[in-house]
């Protein structure tokens, strides 16, 4: 069963039986599989724009959202622009390598995504994304 079987029943079983062990490491991966893609991503749906040349979702602390009707969003909770800044230099404070991924819906105004990201490069965030959902490459 765990270890080798030469015929007699006194010989010293000297290898270990890995098998359970990888079963539950596998289970727990799997389960972290699934838990994290629930926590990647954003709280409040919003229709992404698609593009081909986009690269793969950015690891952040901070999660901006601008939904169709132009409203703001911080990690799930709707906030102002002067919320935004304010919560931004706070954490920017804290972690000075602090990233941020924007999600905005594809018929909001451009212009309230550049007011977003104006008042997140004023406050201190220099590394950013915008999320998108990857389409099919065109061949030219």
């Amino acid at each position: 069963m765990a270890g080798f079987s030469s015929g007699d029943d006194d010989d010293v079983i000297s290898s270990i039986n890995i098998t359970p062990f990888v079963d539950i490491i596998l289970v727990v991966l799997i389960i972290f599989m699934v838990t994290t893609s629930y926590i990647v991503h954003a709280q409040i749906e919003v229709n992404l724009p698609k593009a081909a040349s986009g690269q793969a979702e950015v690891k952040s602390t901070l999660t901006f959202q601008v939904t169709k009707e132009g409203t703001y969003a911080m990690d799930g909770e709707i906030v102002t622009l002067e919320q935004i800044a304010r919560d931004v230099r706070k954490l920017r404070e804290q972690d000075p390598d602090v990233r941020a991924v924007i999600a905005a819906d594809k018929e909001v105004e451009y212009g309230k995504v550049v007011d977003l990201l104006d008042t997140i490069k004023i406050n201190g965030i220099e590394k950013f994304a915008l999320n998108i959902v990857r389409k099919e490459k065109i061949a030219p």
